[in-house]
């Protein structure tokens, strides 16, 4: 039985929570929102998602300083675990992602409930060219690493995790706590054997949004990152390219 929760982790995205999560509560889910160190008044919004319309169904856990997506997304994992559910739904706070699909993600969650159920991400004109660039250079690297182009994406923050597989994986090597972890867990999960899915999905950068990458130390992080995955595919590739020939009709 799929037992579920949206996650949403957050970081100075007071314009756009209050409207990503009363997108949620139709869903009738329980909504764990995770505080990464955010200013003032992201707080005192998320102080108004506790108010009756929104308590049966909203959590909000706080990080007292700010540590990076990967970082709120782990601990919100672990609490969800810790709460007796099997699957956590994360969704990005700014209004990226299509809640339409989630019925989508669910649905495939259900089907396949020890898989990793990733978005594939359609995106219009609205995306930056840099961003749309790194994309590419990451899908590169993230072949390489996994000897497959099985992996579609990797940097869409909008899938289902089931926790168990997911925990297990965060427990046999620090994963990256920033912009890197969408990464690095998902190609860490492969290596492990857990089935991904994907479904395509319209993602938008909307006009006036607020991005939280850091240019330079956020692609260091992200070049380093790959630079340990690239070695670690190294000594797993004759299992990786044994796999493709067991999957082989």
């Amino acid at each position: 039985m799929l037992k579920c929760c949206f996650l949403i982790p957050i970081y100075n995205h007071h314009e756009t929570i209050r409207a990503t999560v009363e997108q949620l509560l139709p869903f009738n889910f329980p909504i764990l929102i995770v505080d990464d160190g955010s200013n003032q008044a992201t707080k005192q919004e998320l102080r108004r998602m506790l108010e009756p319309d929104f308590l049966d169904q909203v959590l909000v856990a706080t990080l007292p300083e700010n540590r990076g997506k990967g970082a709120a997304v782990m601990h919100g994992l672990q609490l969800a675990a810790d709460a007796g559910l099997t699957h956590a739904l994360q969704i990005d706070a700014d209004g990226q992602h299509n809640p339409n699909d989630i019925p989508k993600f669910l649905a495939a969650a259900k089907a396949r409930p020890q898989a990793l159920i990733s978005g594939q991400p359609q995106y219009d004109e609205s995306i930056p060219l840099a961003r749309k660039i790194g994309r590419q250079i990451t899908h590169f690297w993230v072949h390489v690493e996994t000897l497959s182009l099985a992996v579609k994406d990797t940097m869409c923050g909008f899938r289902v995790y089931p926790l168990a597989a997911t925990l297990a994986t965060m427990k046999t090597k620090s994963i990256g706590e920033r912009m890197d972890f969408d990464i690095e867990i998902m190609v860490r999960m492969y290596w492990r054997e857990v089935p991904i899915h994907f479904i395509k999905t319209q993602v938008i950068y909307p006009e006036g949004g607020q991005s939280h990458f850091r240019g330079f130390a956020d692609n260091w992080c992200i070049t380093k990152m790959h630079t340990r995955l690239v070695f670690g595919m190294l000594w797993r590739a004759p299992l990786l390219i044994l796999r493709k020939f067991k999957r082989r009709p």
